[in-house]
């Protein structure tokens, strides 16, 4: 799928330029790179909202960093977030989604929870998984004391993040030891096989077919090119989508994911999971990342805030009982 400039939204167009130019598809050193320069961002907040740090141990005896983000002002009885980010599975830090977990809290008060998970470079599946199961378990066990209802715990994420939080979904669901109230999957990295036509030879801005299929090579380690990954490393094999948590999300019309996230969106709407989804004419990965300020960022930042204050005011899974 080549992407000629015309074909992306006018206000993206610059930026696309600019970023095809310096970073036409990531390499393993540039995915290195990247991650290293982001660790940067690790411990720093801009003090809009109450950020705090703790670990948790973890079974092989190192620890799980957590990043809690609150209003200054503490609220009972609130949902709460588990927010994982994007970079690929190979780079990123929670506080590179500082912007999107201030805008969730300032919509509904929530308390999110983003766990520094395990990248790829370090250690591929299922460790990204685990650490996110572990996270959503401590927000089971520990939600309360930050004013989070037990019956409202919501995941979410964008890019890696989105496929990551649809994968812990479905672990959720197979496990049945914790209950999640809402999905919240943003231009999610769903399908290792790349054979639907988006994903084939995608040449758009931020991200392409390259640096996609390095990603999943990275993430997916001996598994990758088999029959047998997973359904929660690459959600969009499975076949039973059944019993999710209902759905928000937005996907670009041009990036490699749009093929898939369309269709596994359609599906969960057919076993009957209420999925609510916008696609975004001329837009490519990232849009509303980096172009922030451009009309259709803004009309997806809108649309995903409004779903999500109505998900706070209606959607509640009581947790399983002796669990």
């Amino acid at each position: 799928m080549h992407i000629e400039p015309s074909m992306i939204h006018p206000e993206l167009r610059k930026v696309g330029a600019i970023m095809r130019f310096l970073l036409p598809s990531f390499t393993e050193r540039k995915f290195r790179l990247a991650k290293t320069g982001v660790e940067a961002l690790k411990g720093r907040s801009s003090g809009r909202v109450q950020y705090e740090q703790l670990f948790v141990p973890r079974a092989d005896g190192s620890r799980l960093r957590l990043c809690i983000y609150s209003p200054h002002h503490k609220q009972d009885s609130v949902p709460g977030l588990l927010w994982l980010h994007g970079g690929g599975y190979a780079m990123g830090t929670p506080e590179q989604d500082e912007a999107f977990i201030e805008r969730f809290i300032e919509a509904s008060a929530c308390v999110v929870v983003a766990p520094d998970y395990r990248l790829s470079l370090d250690a591929p599946y299922p460790a990204a998984l685990e650490d996110s199961y572990a996270a959503l378990l401590w927000l089971r066990e520990h939600g309360e004391t930050y004013g989070m209802r037990s019956d409202q715990l919501m995941v979410g994420g964008n890019s890696a993040g989105g496929g990551l939080g649809a994968g812990l979904c479905l672990h959720a669901r197979d496990r049945g030891e914790v209950a999640i109230a809402y999905q919240i999957l943003l231009y999610p990295m769903l399908d290792d096989r790349m054979k639907l036509p988006s994903a084939r030879d995608n040449d758009g801005p931020v991200w392409n077919s390259k640096s996609n299929q390095l990603a999943w090579k990275l993430y997916l380690g001996n598994l990758y090119g088999r029959e047998d990954v997973p359904i929660y490393a690459a959600p969009a094999r499975s076949t039973d989508v059944s019993g999710l948590p209902p759905v928000c999300s937005y996907v670009g019309s041009l990036e490699p994911f749009h093929d898939e996230v369309v269709d596994y969106l359609d599906r969960l709407r057919t076993a009957g999971v209420p999925v609510s989804y916008r696609v975004y004419e001329g837009c490519y990965h990232g849009f509303d990342i980096v172009c922030p300020d451009a009309s259709v960022s803004q009309e997806a930042r809108a649309f995903l805030l409004d779903r999500f204050r109505l998900a706070a005011e209606q959607n509640f899974a009581a947790q399983p009982q002796g669990k």
